[in-house]
């Protein structure tokens, strides 16, 4: 019975396994309390935290009241002296010194304390007021000299984020400008090339075809590879000497990416998207469409894939676009190199204040997610079947 009953204990531990309770340490507690209290600047705010302050000096009054004479509360009036330096600035800090010694004397005298002299008196305020007078600038100039700092650093932040910005710009220029150079080159050089030489094998084809030699299918089958080549080399060119789009045109250019990735790579590409979709501007359709183009070509290059979809769709009222496929995925971050395509799409989706999402599935493979609305939204639905 006692055996049964230990096994029934470690089933039920194992089942049930204990609470574990997240207690905030006391100096985080303190920390995150002092900076609401510095953080108060709004009018409300400031005008809760006087009437703290003034609770403060008034039940320590009280409670130093109904005390017996030898037992001084003196030191319990720093607590609302430092409240109202930090929240209020160090004009209520002498301020609510001043109503504290008031206090502590007032209150002495009315408890039926005598003094000796009124010399007395006044030389026990004024070491009192001395204190707490000492106290307000202490802790204004550590106030003034962390607002310093906290403004210095949020400056330096600023600019090290804007410059981040501008260099992440300029890449992204620069990668348009080299973009277009290839297409050039690959247009106006490697198009009229290949279409000379598609002219010269079918002259060839046409001279052996005359004399009846049994090489002119050869020159013909050469003539065929080389009109391919010249389609291939033309679609590459229009892919990336691609201008900006119209907004109402993405559906049908997504669908053309799709249709060439298929004719080119070999892979299957699907494309599903919305008729007509409501975008602000042809920059925002073309970051999407350069978004797309990006993460198809390192679902085939990087990613090995074999099938890949491209969805547009309005999900939870928010117009997302999903590339997915069934690749290697993503590699770990440690792994992944110096690569800019990820850094591309995510500076693309900043600039039209989409929300970029780039993960590996558990069933293999990568998503690549761009909304153009909050992480809620994004999050909330799912743009494939």
């Amino acid at each position: 019975m006692m055996q049964t009953f230990g096994n029934r204990q470690i089933d039920f531990a194992r089942k049930y396994p204990p609470l574990k309770l997240v207690v905030m340490p006391t100096s985080a507690l303190l920390t995150e309390f002092w900076h609401k209290i510095v953080a108060t600047t709004d009018a409300k705010g400031r005008s809760k935290m006087a009437a703290c302050v003034f609770a403060l000096v008034l039940g320590i009054g009280v409670v130093d009241f109904f005390l017996p004479f030898d037992i001084s509360l003196l030191v319990f009036y720093f607590i609302p002296v430092g409240l109202a330096v930090a929240a209020l600035g160090w004009q209520a800090g002498i301020a609510t010194a001043l109503v504290s010694v008031g206090t502590w004397m007032a209150g002495d005298l009315a408890a039926g304390r005598r003094y000796p002299s009124f010399l007395v008196a006044s030389w026990n305020a004024l070491i009192a007021l001395g204190t707490y007078l000492l106290v307000v600038w202490l802790l204004w100039a550590l106030l003034r000299t962390q607002r310093q700092i906290e403004s210095r650093v949020r400056s330096e932040l600023l600019r090290e984020i804007g410059q981040r910005e501008r260099l992440e710009k300029e890449v992204l220029e620069i990668s348009e400008r080299e973009r277009r150079r290839v297409g050039h080159d690959l247009h106006d050089g490697l198009g009229q090339h290949l279409t000379a030489t598609a002219i010269a094998a079918r002259v060839l084809q046409g001279r052996l075809t005359a004399l009846g030699i049994a090489e002119a299918d050869q020159a013909r089958k050469i003539v065929e590879l080389v009109g391919h080549a010249i389609d291939q080399t033309r679609d590459l060119a229009k892919g990336l000497l691609l201008a900006d789009i119209e907004e109402e045109r993405l559906p049908a250019v997504l669908q053309e990416m799709a249709t060439a990735t298929s004719d080119q790579f070999h892979v299957r590409c699907v494309c599903q998207t919305l008729e007509a979709v409501p975008l602000r501007d042809e920059a925002t359709a073309s970051h999407l469409y350069r978004i797309a183009q990006e993460a198809v070509r390192n679902a085939v290059r990087h990613g090995a894939a074999t099938r890949i979809w491209i969805s547009l769709a309005k999900v939870n009222g928010a117009v997302t676009l999903a590339i997915v496929d069934n690749g290697a995925g993503l590699p770990p971050p440690s792994t992944r190199g110096r690569g800019m395509g990820l850094r591309i799409m995510a500076h693309r989706s900043q600039m039209i204040g989409a929300v970029f999402l780039a993960e590996s599935r558990a069933e293999g493979g990568t998503r690549i997610l761009c909304s153009l609305a909050n992480e809620e939204k994004q999050s909330s639905g799912n743009p494939f079947p």
